[in-house]
């Protein structure tokens, strides 16, 4: 374990240092949201970060699976009163901490005020103990998954060049931009079959933004910027990855996706 394992462990911080919180999310299932967290955290942590990974889709939770762990604690025994918080964070492959929401709950499909303040309550006590804490949402704008959002200091879409999730990646971002005041956001295009593609689609949402939100906001109130964090490849080895419950990053560290999510990471780290 490095020393910063063990200051994270303990529990520990510099005094008055509190987490950069990053919430990834985005407008539909199926683009990889949670596979970009668990491979990023990774990356930021080869950087001598401390990186807690928290699961806030409390609903659907599959980040334990993409990181083939079986928690027998979880969010939802820390919520209910049955495990303290130290108990539910456990570290993962890649050298970050994790905490795993369980699956098929349907008591957190819907945002009630005990889950918004045990939510919150549990990040304020882990913020000042890492350097960054990755939010992995549910995909969507439900009133869950807004909240976690609304929780963050930054926010990255991840998106494909697919139009359904190009769709509704601008549904997501108009209500970040008119209900949250959001006024820049990161986009991450997973899949691109080509070299530029996230660029492309960057432009194409930004166009929209400009001609669209721009309307609805108050007047003089800036427009939002999308920022392109980066584009990560259409890459057999990311499947392969999956299929065996591995970080992509351990298992095949040099392939091209590899290699983009390490850009995004070197974009994102302090």
């Amino acid at each position: 374990m490095s020393s910063s394992d063990n200051l994270a462990a303990s529990g520990a911080a510099p005094p008055g240092k509190r987490a950069r919180i990053i919430a990834l999310t985005s407008g539909k299932g199926g683009v990889g949201k949670t596979f970009m967290s668990a491979n990023l955290a990774a990356a930021l942590a080869r950087r001598n970060l401390r990186v807690l990974v928290l699961d806030a889709d409390l609903g659907l939770a599959n980040l334990d699976v993409v990181l083939n762990l079986h928690p027998k604690i979880t969010l939802h025994d820390v919520f209910t009163g049955k495990n303290h918080l130290e108990d539910a964070i456990l570290p993962a492959p890649g050298g970050f901490s994790v905490l795993l929401a369980g699956s098929g709950l349907v008591e957190y499909s819907r945002l009630t005020p005990q889950v918004r303040e045990q939510l919150l309550g549990i990040i304020n006590t882990v913020a000042p103990r890492f350097d960054i804490i990755l939010l992995d949402t549910g995909a969507g704008i439900s009133d869950v998954v807004l909240y976690s959002v609304s929780l963050a200091d930054e926010v990255l879409i991840v998106a494909t060049p697919e139009p359904t999730s190009m769709t509704d990646a601008y549904a997501t971002i108009k209500v970040l931009a008119t209900h949250q005041r959001r006024r820049e956001i990161g986009i991450v295009v997973n899949q691109v079959s080509r070299v530029g593609e996230g660029r492309a689609i960057r432009g194409q949402l930004q166009l929209v933004v400009d001609r669209f939100v721009a309307p609805m906001l108050p007047t003089g109130e800036t427009v939002p910027k999308l920022d392109l964090i980066g584009e990560v490849p259409l890459d057999g080895a990311v499947r392969e990855a999956v299929q065996k419950r591995q970080l992509l990053l351990e298992a095949l560290p040099g392939a091209p996706a590899a290699r983009a999510i390490e850009i995004v990471a070197t974009r994102l780290a302090p």
